[in-house]
């Protein structure tokens, strides 16, 4: 499975197709309403929940839509940035199959919608360890990060990434810092412009306000099998990366450099599960497990119990979704 993967034909996508049907089918079966809690700090996603919100099937459409083209462009971005092969569809493979575990990821809800905008910040981030003057890319990052946080506001911890990797992408200087954080405030200044000019800005900021008088974090979001879910994928993750069997790993300085930022970012990924009424509906973790999978699965020589693995927690998936439905 792993070989069949790393490679980029027309089967490649065929099997990507019918898979992406068959983790998405009990989905549309089940016809359930968004799971938008229309908070005031997430504006972006609120507007498509009020567009779509006349028809499950049509927000269930959208998703999935949304889906696939995320898969495409993360498959694509870890290609350019040489976490997987040149030719391969194995980010790909690993995105589409974490993003839509459960019953509750194949579904409508804000991250799904940030989703795109993480992505293209993770790639603008990898980009500046490679350029002499990468102000465009950080002004960039800070604005898709903006962007995420609209969609699904724990994505605001982004921003605190961004600062904190860019030392160790060698672009540590206060000016480097300061753009992203700039790109950031520009989008958050605009929103409240608009709204002050066009809306109800004392209302706005009343949401604001109760949305962070009532926040804290919590384990609430946490359940038994959520917890053996992520450990199903965070115990072999660790071990392919840092166990026996990693010798046959990219080991360039700029892979290890990208590896390394990811890495950091696991850490965030971690906090915004503690964000939420559901771990699953704050995929940052799933993103970076992505990341980090896509890369030992690409690079590592001894793949008998890698297919192993993956063979029965798909059947597992499977079974989940057609079956148990415990997630």
């Amino acid at each position: 499975m792993i070989k069949f993967f790393r490679q980029s034909y027309a089967i490649q996508y065929v099997v990507l197709a019918l898979m992406a049907i068959a983790l998405w089918i009990p989905a549309f079966i089940s016809g359930k309403a968004t799971m938008g809690l229309d908070e005031p700090v997430t504006p972006l996603f609120n507007l498509m929940d009020r567009l779509l919100g006349f028809s499950p099937i049509a927000q269930h459409a959208v998703a999935f839509v949304l889906l696939v083209l995320e898969t495409l462009v993360f498959n694509a971005i870890m290609v350019k940035h040489q976490i997987v092969g040149k030719v391969s569809t194995m980010g790909a493979f690993v995105f589409l199959l974490l993003m839509s575990l459960t019953m509750t990821q194949t579904n409508f809800y804000p991250f799904a919608f940030s989703v795109f905008f993480i992505l293209l910040t993770i790639s603008n981030l990898f980009d500046t360890y490679m350029l002499p003057n990468p102000e465009m890319n950080l002004l960039k990052a800070g604005v898709f990060v903006a962007l995420a946080s609209l969609c699904c506001f724990p994505a605001i911890l982004l921003i605190v990434w961004v600062i904190v990797v860019l030392p160790v992408a060698k672009k540590g200087s206060l000016r480097w810092e300061l753009i992203p954080v700039f790109g950031f405030l520009f989008v958050y200044f605009m929103y409240f412009v608009c709204i002050f000019l066009f809306g109800d800005f004392q209302a706005l900021l009343l949401g604001y306000k109760d949305y962070f008088t009532a926040f804290h974090l919590s384990i609430s979001g946490f359940n038994l099998w959520s917890i053996i879910l992520l450990a199903l994928l965070i115990v072999p993750t660790v071990l392919m990366l840092f166990g026996g069997n990693n010798a046959g790993l990219e080991k360039t300085v700029a892979v290890r450099t990208k590896i390394s930022m990811t890495l950091i970012l696991t850490a965030f990924a971690v906090l915004t599960l503690f964000m939420g009424s559901n771990v699953l509906m704050n995929g940052l973790l799933f993103i970076v497990l992505s990341i980090l999978m896509s890369y030992a699965f690409s690079y590592m020589n001894n793949t008998g119990w890698a297919n192993l693995f993956l063979t029965i927690f798909i059947l597992l998936v499977l079974a989940n979704k057609y079956y148990f439905k415990l997630l």
